[in-house]
């Protein structure tokens, strides 16, 4: 089973409430830069629902059908036997070339999430986890937010209990 979502993170500073002495408001220096980085990515559930994983596309472009399509053969590469894919409503998951994609993958089992339930979504977990990561910080450049946003990631594909906190937030019925 696969939770598949994407998400964009902006240069422009995600602000969070701080500590501060008395009189001392922090302030936040940055560029008005709108470049992005846009990120797709599926926390799978093994079918013995034993492991967790999370597998993760980086882009600096908008993500298109195109890019949906090279991370649904990177997740199928990767992920043996029969996959249940669920995913919203998004107008790319809805692209001609993408529903012919997933016309040719037999093994490949989709389904959507109801319109406008991203609560239900573990991936969105993933994403509020890694723009609080990110929060108060107010990267140069892309680079420099790509490493962040790596970092925020990889404490999560490596905590199998943080990856468990995304699915057990949603509200999706769990046994």
């Amino acid at each position: 089973m696969a939770f598949l979502d994407e998400s964009g993170f902006l240069l422009i500073p995600n602000l969070l409430k701080t500590w501060a002495p008395v009189g001392k408001t922090p302030i936040l220096r940055h560029r008005y830069k709108r470049d992005r980085i846009s990120v797709i990515s599926a926390i799978t559930l093994s079918p013995n629902r034993k492991r967790l994983g999370l597998y993760v596309n980086f882009h600096t472009i908008n993500i298109t059908g195109v890019e949906v399509i090279g991370f649904l053969r990177h997740l199928l590469r990767h992920l043996k036997g029969e996959v249940v894919l669920l995913w919203d409503g998004a107008p790319i998951h809805r692209r001609t070339i993408v529903r012919d994609f997933l016309l040719q993958q037999k093994r490949l089992h989709v389904f959507r999430f109801p319109a406008y339930a991203p609560e239900v979504n573990p991936a969105e977990f993933l994403w509020a986890n890694a723009k609080h990561a990110l929060s108060n910080s107010a990267p140069d450049d892309l680079r420099e937010l790509g490493t962040l946003l790596q970092r925020a990631i990889h404490r999560v594909r490596g905590s199998q209990r943080l990856l468990s906190s995304c699915i057990k937030a949603s509200d999706l019925p769990w046994p």
